[in-house]
Parts: structure tokens; C-alpha cells; sequence
């Protein structure tokens, strides 16, 4: 019997666990451990931020799902991962042994690395649910007195899809209360140039975004370092293509979101061989952990170089698809070492994502995500808000039956059925 453990009860630890328990040994043990009791549907925060949706529908208790599945469920944190033990320290100060650890935490959301930054700060957030239920208190607070919103993604960011989102799903809330006339928007980004996405751009996705942002009245501003925010101000300067201070402004806020850059969390931080610099986790081509070799990681955790150099710096998403990818080929090749086999299973490591806009929405393919692609597709229409409205329906159900079912590849196959149908 082998114990395997899975760190992380989000977009990548819950697929894990489920798919895990289809091709482990019925004598096999999986466990999940995290520090929050419930999984929520992190795509659908920028709803909850404006009271499109509330909070319990997008999330469910993981302990009677997974039981159902046969997985244990410990719903406290991780003090630290000793990997020379093959061990985990809880928060409590329980060891929970391996033989095999998925680390599929997420990040830790870095706002400490600008002064003023988070919800502690003067900005709000939507990584999290919780940042998203504080961000709609603060939403409803601005619509009685609107003004000034600045919006957007900070230096060391890689995640702007959300940014653009909540920029565009701001717009249409506002319309709709026929107030967006009060409320000049800024979107700031890290970003060399608009529709970039960490991902050196998708199809026309600069053009795209631009005109959107135009046909909205929202102003940007590229190649941003935020330096620091204040109460109704933040402080921001703008570089040039050589990475060199070109213009600093000072932005008036009354409401303002900003994406923080990622890091790897404290249980993991500094362990040499284990992760990088940042605290991501460092992997081979099978999502093993070239020094541990009884570690595999998946999700936003992982160590993923830039796509390109930016002269101010950027990292690369990793959207749904993509960790649906490593969640197959993590339980495919743990499979294969409780059968005495060399691991061979590769994540196909393709972006693709659907980004609602209210009542519109873009989506892009990127296949590979590193160019040159073989598919490189952009497009906008309001099927995509159709699209991840009944996608977000569809993977709640999916984590509520506790099955490994792909849907983010089906999510694909239809993109690409759309891109059949106009031709592309």
C-alpha cells in the first residue's frame, strides 16, 4: 500500500485527488490536505467582486466530497514540507508521511512587495474568495459615491486575464446602474503592451484589447511598476522599452483592484532542489521534482520561466487547461511508479482561456503556449460569457460528483469547433 498525498484542495489538488483515485491501487491510500475546509471556483471571483454571484455558489465542502471518492481530508495547513523525511508538519503539529507528495498549493500572493498593496492595504483583490467577498463590500460602498478607478497588474504579475476581466466587468455593472459617466477607469499592467498576457500575445489579442478598451473609455497605462499606493492615490511608474523610468504618475482611486505577484508559500520557501528563488516548484518534463524524486507539483505552484524578456518583469499564466494537463500526467506517472515503471507521461502545457467581459467575452488558444504555435487564435463574442457561464455550472457539478473528467479539454475541443465554424 503507498500513501499519497496532495497539498492543495484548489483547481489542481481536487481534479488530482479524483483522478488520482481512478488509477491508484484500490489498496492505495490519498489524502488531501489544505488549509482552508472548501474548494471555490476561482474563475468566477470577478462575479462575487460585484455581486453577480454569491460566494456559496461557487463553493462546496471538500471532507464529504472526497469521502465519497475514499479520500481523507485534513483541513488544516502546512507548516513545512521536510521532503529528506518524506513528510509533511501541519499547522497543529501533526506528521503526515508519503510515499508520494503532489504539491498543488497555489501561490502566495506576494502584496507585501508594494508598499500598500491588498486588501490590508488601499487596493482589492480576487485571487481568493475571501478577497472577493471584501472587494464587493468596498464595490457597493463606491456605487453610492463613485469616482476614479484604477485597475490592473503589478510588476511580477502572470495572471492579467482576471485583470482584464474585472477592468470590463466593472464597465458593464456600471452601464447597467447608468453611472459609468462618474467613474473614469485606468488599467495598469506590467504588461510591455496591451492583450501580451504573459504569453508574448495571442493571435491579434493587442489589437482586440486595445479597441476594447477603447470602445469603453478606459485609458492605459504599459510597461507599469506601482511603487507604492496610498489612500486615493497610487504611485506609478511608467518604463520604456529599455526597461529605463520614462513618465511617473500619480493615479486618483476612489476603488481599485490590482492583481500582486505570485510566490511559493511559506511550507515550501527556501528548500534547496525543492524550489526556486521565488519558492515555485521545480519540475522535470513529467512534473517530478528533479532532486525529490517521490515529489510531483501541479498548478499555478510550479516553476515556469517567462515566455519572453519584458523590460519590466512578467510571468507566464498557467490557465485551466494547462493544469488539467499536469493533473494527467502527475497521475498517470505516479501510476506507473507504484507499478515498478519509469514515469513517461507529459503535460501538453497549451494555453487556452475563456475572459468574460459582462456581456461579451474573449477567448484564445494558445497551442503551444510558448510561440512559435501551432494554433494561435484569438477572438472575441458574446458566446465566450455564454460559454464560461455554463462552464463554471459544469465544473461545479463535476467537483461535486468527484470525477476526473476533462473538462477543460472539452472546453477546448468546442474553442476549436468555433474557430472551424468561422473558418480559421
Amino acid at each position: 500500500m503507498a500513501h499519497i498525498v496532495i497539498l492543495g484542495a484548489g483547481l489542481g489538488g481536487m481534479p488530482m485527488a479524483y483522478e488520482m483515485r481512478d488509477l491508484a491501487r484500490p489498496q492505495d491510500r490519498i489524502t488531501v490536505i489544505s488549509n482552508n475546509p472548501k474548494f471555490h471556483f476561482v474563475p468566477s471571483n470577478p462575479w462575487v467582486a460585484v455581486d453577480w454571484r454569491k460566494r456559496d455558489e461557487i463553493e462546496l465542502d471538500c471532507a464529504p466530497v472526497l469521502a465519497r471518492r475514499k479520500i481523507e481530508f485534513i483541513g488544516t495547513g502546512a507548516r513545512r514540507v521536510h521532503p529528506e523525511k518524506s513528510n509533511v508538519e501541519l499547522e497543529d503539529g501533526r506528521i503526515i508521511d508519503y510515499d508520494f507528495l503532489v504539491i498543488a498549493t497555489g501561490p502566495k500572493l506576494a502584496f507585501d512587495e508594494v508598499e500598500g498593496l491588498g486588501p490590508k492595504g488601499h487596493t482589492q483583490s480576487i485571487c481568493h474568495v475571501e478577497h472577493a467577498v471584501q472587494a464587493e463590500a468596498a464595490w457597493q460602498e463606491f456605487v453610492k459615491a463613485p469616482g476614479p478607478v484604477v485597475v490592473g497588474a503589478v510588476q511580477g504579475a502572470s495572471c492579467y486575464g482576471p485583470a482584464y476581466e474585472f477592468a470590463f466587468i466593472m464597465d458593464t455593472d456600471l452601464r447597467r446602474r447608468k453611472i459609468r459617466d462618474k467613474v473614469p477607469m485606468t488599467y495598469v499592467t506590467a504588461e510591455p503592451y496591451v492583450g501580451h498576457l504573459g504569453l508574448g500575445g495571442v493571435g491579434d489579442s493587442k489589437g482586440l484589447l486595445e479597441s476594447a478598451l477603447r470602445e469603453r473609455h478606459i485609458k492605459w497605462i504599459c510597461n507599469a511598476k506601482v511603487t507604492r499606493v496610498e489612500a486615493g492615490k497610487m504611485y506609478v511608474t511608467e518604463h520604456d522599452e529599455a526597461g529605463q523610468p520614462k513618465k511617473e504618475h500619480v493615479l486618483d482611486h476612489k476603488f481599485s483592484m490590482m492583481l500582486p505577484a505570485f510566490k511559493g508559500i511559506d511550507a515550501v520557501f527556501g528548500i534547496e532542489g525543492l524550489t526556486n528563488p521565488r519558492g515555485f516548484i521545480l519540475i522535470d518534463e513529467h512534473q517530478r521534482n528533479p532532486k525529490f524524486k517521490n515529489i510531483y507539483s501541479v498548478g499555478v505552484c510550479v516553476a515556469i520561466p517567462p515566455v519572453e524578456a519584458t523590460p519590466v518583469p512578467t510571468g507566464a499564466p498557467k490557465t485551466g487547461y494547462m493544469i488539467e494537463s499536469m493533473v494527467n500526467a502527475a497521475a498517470h506517472n505516479i501510476r506507473e511508479e507504484l507499478g515498478g515503471l519509469t514515469p513517461s507521461h507529459k503535460a501538453t502545457w497549451n494555453a487556452v482561456c475563456l475572459a468574460d467581459f459582462g456581456d461579451t467575452g474573449v477567448a484564445f488558444v494558445a497551442l503551444p503556449q510558448i510561440p512559435p504555435r501551432n494554433v494561435n487564435w484569438f477572438s472575441e463574442g458574446k458566446w465566450v460569457h455564454l460559454a464560461k457561464v455554463a462552464f463554471e455550472k459544469y465544473f461545479m457539478r463535476k467537483m461535486k460528483k468527484g470525477t476526473s473528467e476533462p473538462v477543460f479539454e472539452k472546453m477546448v475541443m468546442s474553442s476549436l469547433g468555433i474557430m472551424k465554424l468561422k473558418g480559421k
